[in-house]
């Protein structure tokens, strides 16, 4: 008898997949036999049966994608056909692998000469004399290994010879008194860990190979005292952000690390609470995704928030008439293209519908300087779209509870929110720039699994904010720490990591 958890040739799983899809089959066609007699007893018309033989068949569909589909959004063929349609055909690139620049290499002239002995004319026995400006030259790019030194700073005493007066040279900035490792350190480790996804574990295993001996803990403390420091431009960074008139906001779990016992499952329902504008977003790290939560993210907000159905967010408007929800036709179109294969009729038109509003803004430049064309556009173009999506899903009949129902019950929830877009060319279509800022928060999550404690969950919302901030405006974020912290020691304001001043 075979095994199948424990088999691993690919030909026997791939038959009993057959075997189990089509036994599938015939289970769902027994399903839809008894239901047409259930149905037909209780006195049932033709349309609630088709309507409930879908609805079976809807189910098939999701367990068949969640074994051997692959998760995406993009809709085969549909998609395809509409893009060549809007975009005209670019000529491809040739093939192959080419040279690629490296404009911020420093380059290191390494000259090659002949040893003695082979410096000899071998036509006359002469000696080869050098040819001034001859070379053949070549490049390749080379790894200079990473380096950990002591550095001894011997501070200069100097005296007067009266004996009146002694002075020594200043030296280095550091991060506390009687700091034994640099800023520059700090903050590698720092960069390592919040832009690199770097766990302190694996930075301690890879400085020892590079011959530091050091402890997690050690590194711990000097980005603790990196954020200590930093803590003023986060601050600064989150009443920044709160200032403007539309924001997008999105959440994403995190974990509470060495939580036993009881503490155990409140440590798992930890959330990030991402705040974003077009040029800054900060985190904030809360024990829950309650309406509790929202409002604190939100605390002091005035204006419009971009958001998806959840209800914290409303609970948040409601309590605070300044707060205005905007919401996501990214997350209506999901709700479609997930139940597509069941309903693909009904979810066709729908989805061309939504694609049409996409295309409209993407006729748009991005950003304020495309703010009275975009408002031109949708009050001549996408207004009409959005009455056309109406009428389908007020004249589309289904099921209350069939994946097709609840797509349309989740748009009709949240309808006056997705309307709002029409009337404010600031409100962005959908929230997808704020899911894109929680990209780094969910990669370094995977590799470091969260936090070990309420500071560390502190620290990590700090950095997030700085490095993804400077990662928009374009500043590498290793040289704004740098800037960052050498302000803070001299007391100087901390720049926000929004512009590169």
């Amino acid at each position: 008898m075979v095994r199948l958890e424990q088999e691993t040739d690919i030909e026997i799983l791939r038959q009993a997949a057959k075997l189990l899809e089509r036994e599938n089959k015939r289970l769902v066609d027994k399903i839809a036999e008894l239901t047409r007699e259930l149905v037909a007893l209780k006195g049932g018309n033709a349309e609630q049966v088709k309507l409930r033989i879908a609805e079976l068949e809807q189910q098939l569909a999701r367990r068949n994608q969640m074994l051997f589909g692959d998760s995406s959004e993009r809709r085969e063929g549909a998609d395809d056909k509409r893009r060549d349609e809007v975009k005209p055909k670019e000529p491809q690139k040739q093939k192959g692998h080419g040279p690629r620049e490296q404009p911020k290499l420093p380059t290191i002239e390494v000259l090659h000469e002949l040893d003695e002995a082979d410096r000899i004319c071998p036509a006359c026995g002469g000696d080869l004399q050098v040819w001034q400006d001859g070379f053949e030259e070549s490049e390749e790019i080379d790894v200079i290994e990473r380096r950990f030194v002591i550095k001894k700073h011997q501070r200069q005493k100097y005296r007067c010879g009266c004996n009146g007066c002694v002075e020594t040279a200043p030296g280095p900035l550091k991060l506390c008194d009687g700091a034994r490792y640099s800023i520059d350190f700090a903050i590698e480790v720092a960069v390592a860990k919040y832009v690199d996804h770097q766990p302190l574990e694996r930075q301690v295993r890879t400085m020892s190979r590079e011959g530091l001996e050091v402890e997690s803990q050690t590194l711990w403390d000097q980005i603790e005292r990196v954020a200590r420091l930093l803590s003023p431009a986060y601050q600064a960074l989150i009443t920044y952000v709160l200032s403007k008139p539309v924001v997008g906001v999105d959440e994403t779990r995190w974990r509470l690390l060495g939580a036993k016992g009881k503490d155990e499952g409140e440590a798992t329902r930890w959330q990030v609470w991402a705040v974003a504008a077009p040029d800054a977003v900060t985190y904030q790290i809360r024990d829950s995704r309650s309406a509790d939560a929202a409002r604190a993210v939100l605390d002091g907000f005035e204006g419009v928030v971009m958001c998806d159905g959840y209800i914290s967010y409303k609970a948040v408007a409601k309590h605070n008439p300044a707060v205005t929800l905007a919401h996501c036709w990214a997350h209506v179109r999901r709700e479609f293209v997930e139940i597509q294969d069941s309903f693909p009729s009904e979810t066709s038109e729908v989805l061309d519908l939504i694609r049409e509003l996409y295309e409209v803004e993407a006729l748009c430049p991005a950003g304020p300087t495309g703010d009275a064309l975009r408002a031109e556009l949708r009050t001549q173009r996408s207004s009409a779209i959005v009455g056309r999506i109406k009428a389908w899903a007020s004249s589309t009949q289904t099921l209350p509870e069939s994946g097709l129902g609840k797509a349309i019950a989740y748009m009709a929830g949240i309808w006056s929110g997705l309307v709002r877009f029409l009337d404010d060319p600031r409100i962005p279509i959908d929230n997808n720039a704020t899911e894109r800022a929680l990209r780094g928060v969910v990669v370094g999550r995977k590799n470091h699994y969260g936090s070990r404690s309420r500071r560390g969950t502190e620290v990590a919302a700090l950095f997030y904010s700085l490095v993804e901030t400077a990662k928009l405006a374009g500043q590498d974020p290793k040289a704004y720490l740098r800037r960052a912290v050498f302000a803070a020691l001299r007391g100087e304001p901390i720049p926000l990591p929004t512009t590169t001043a």
